[in-house]
């Protein structure tokens, strides 16, 4: 059996359909391109995917990196395929045509990407963080800073990581302690260690720079005193060419559950007081400078996510339509034929449930990909309001996903029976793969925190207000459906369920019951994607009809939309009353259990 990595269908529907990618070329970055370039691409992106990324990622998880006399070995097919990857262009194809990028959307960007993902979730790692790296130094790096450590990454020539956790500081950031001491040519004493660094060593390309969280002497006490470095593995001269190694020292790997491929690091810089480092930006901005990069990450999180979920569920529908066992209930003869599962109505409920779950986080990340766009190169009033909802749905993007993707995944192999559970079917690895995303870029009760208790009630909730008036469009154009009326109809009382919590949440937080109201910012988390779900899938379910009332042959496609809609409307948005009563209550179980109880 072969693993698909994509319905094409569902991508064009999401691309073109729902977000308009063609109309970005309305904006003056991306005028050079058309439609027709931005599916070209992607056509590239995913052969580059099946034939060099999807390949090796059973090998690359049965031999995972290995330190050796001091450095990381990786089995050689991962450097092919990333060859693949710089060649056509896909390291540059976010970053400006005048540093020799493509100038691609975000949009497009993050659909070639969950691509690479769907075909291997380790390999991508290596150039994802790298341009993630370049992408900041664009924003915030000098001159100087572009000129010698972002234009080769665009180039393909080097790599690049972000270096924030230590080993007694994960997600806590306030409590690193890396710092920089100033030297007199202006450069920096790096001295400190850093933990859990994904690509953080290896042999690919002339060089590694990493991003470097630290605080310089006399700083200011917790994040207000981060600043943030680059820190290249060799020093780079002036003329752009590679000096002597850097003082940065691989202690050692981490050893993983899933993800094996991507190398996951122990750094330590300084070791001989000899380690250099280089200011980005203003001191004691670090943290600013970083989310910018780890906000981006988090919606390639979220997508990686949506991808593990995704293949799992491709995969798993291929088997169902072709294992055969088993009669249906009624049928007394044990000599008739056996069925092909999926005829059993209980697969069918995993099957649905699980494209419930990947479609509708898929549809999410694209749009919030798409936002980023309209954040960047809109005119107002769209630009603000772009920006706002962005940062509103950012952590949704990355924690709903994440939880209900790995659920998806665990459906996968629950359809598959115990062959799921071996090592010779993919979706095993699609479980192990996947249970990185809700850790990593912030956890996911970081992110539910986050948003209760603070983006969904910054400026007075604008965003979620706007976030309000989208939601309100999509079910005014779906109540002129009759199949879709009452699933418009619910999930305009399900915003209105979400709206009147978020009050009562801000109301709370306000009279002094912060910590109580934000013990449960994870069934508030569960509720605002639950929502944004709904309306993801009222929105493709819509524009999938539509579709198919010109084209006859997609009308298999618009009914499997529907089959899913009405699904996730009758068994998953119900859920959400129960969710709301726990904020809106202000619940206290969890909280009131003290530490001695357990």
């Amino acid at each position: 059996m072969s693993n698909p990595l994509v319905d094409r269908r569902h991508l064009d529907l999401l691309l073109h359909d729902m977000f308009d990618a063609g109309a970005l070329c309305r904006y003056p970055r991306f005028a050079e391109h058309s439609r027709e370039v931005f599916d070209a691409t992607i056509d590239v992106a995913l052969q580059i995917a099946e034939q060099k990324f999807a390949p090796h990622n059973r090998k690359s998880d049965l031999n995972e990196p290995r330190m050796v006399d001091g450095k990381v070995e990786l089995i050689p097919e991962i450097e092919d395929a990333l060859n693949a990857f710089n060649e056509a262009g896909f390291m540059a194809i976010y970053a400006d045509a005048e540093d020799g990028g493509m100038q691609m959307p975000f949009l497009i960007t993050s659909a070639c990407d969950a691509l690479f993902a769907a075909a291997n979730a380790s390999t991508p790692a290596y150039p994802l963080l790298a341009r993630a790296a370049a992408n900041l130094l664009a924003v915030y790096g000098s001159a100087e800073q572009k000129r010698l450590y972002m234009r080769p990454i665009v180039e393909g020539r080097y790599y690049g990581t972000m270096c924030l956790s230590e080993p007694q500081a994960g997600s806590s950031l306030a409590d690193i302690k890396t710092t920089a001491t100033p030297q007199d040519d202006g450069s920096y004493r790096i001295t400190g260690s850093k933990m859990w660094i994904s690509a953080g060593d290896h042999e690919m390309g002339e060089n590694i720079i990493h991003l470097v969280l630290a605080k310089i002497a006399g700083a200011p006490p917790g994040v207000k005193g981060i600043s943030l470095f680059i820190v290249p593995r060799f020093r780079v001269e002036a003329d752009g060419s590679r000096g002597v190694r850097n003082d940065v020292l691989l202690a050692g790997l981490n050893h993983k559950m899933g993800q094996r491929g991507s190398v996951n690091t122990f750094l330590k810089f300084g070791e001989n007081d000899d380690c250099v480092g280089h200011l980005v930006g203003q001191p004691h901005q670090g943290l600013a400078y970083m989310f910018h990069m780890m906000n981006e990450e988090r919606i390639g999180v979220g997508m990686g996510a949506v991808q593990q979920g995704h293949a799992g569920y491709l995969y798993a529908l291929q088997y169902a339509r072709e294992r055969r066992q088993g009669r249906h209930p009624d049928q007394r003869d044990p000599t008739a034929p056996m069925l092909p599962i999926i005829e059993h109505a209980d697969v069918r409920r995993m099957l649905l449930q699980q494209r419930c779950y990947v479609e509708g986080a898929q549809a999410l990340g694209l749009y919030a990909a798409a936002l980023v766009d309209h954040a960047h190169e809109g005119e107002q009033p769209l630009r603000g309001e772009s920006g706002q909802l962005l940062e509103l749905l950012t952590p949704v993007v990355k924690a709903w996903s994440s939880d209900y993707c790995l659920k998806a995944n665990e459906l996968a192999v629950q359809v598959l029976g115990g062959y799921g559970y071996t090592r010779e079917y993919p979706v095993e690895q699609n479980y192990r793969d996947n249970r990185i995303n809700p850790i990593h870029e912030g956890t996911n009760g970081i992110q539910a925190l986050d948003l209760l208790g603070r983006k969904a009630m910054q400026d007075g909730g604008a965003a979620l207000n706007l976030l309000f008036q989208r939601i309100s469009e999509t079910c005014r154009g779906a109540i002129e459906d009759e199949a879709l009326a009452a699933h418009a109809a619910a999930l305009t009382d399900a915003t209105r369920l979400l709206g009147a919590t978020t009050r009562k949440a801000g109301a709370d937080m306000a009279g002094g019951a912060a910590r109580a109201v934000l013990a449960n910012a994870h069934w508030y988390m569960q509720l605002f994607g639950h929502v944004c779900i709904g309306w993801m899938w009222l929105w493709q379910t819509l524009a999938a009809r539509r579709k198919a009332a010109n084209d006859a042959s997609l009308a298999d496609f618009a009914a499997g939309k529907l089959a899913a809609c009405r699904f996730f409307f009758a068994t998953e948005l119900p859920q959400i009353q129960h969710w709301a009563n726990l904020v809106q209550t202000v619940d206290r179980s969890a909280l009131d259990a003290s530490p001695e109880s357990f």
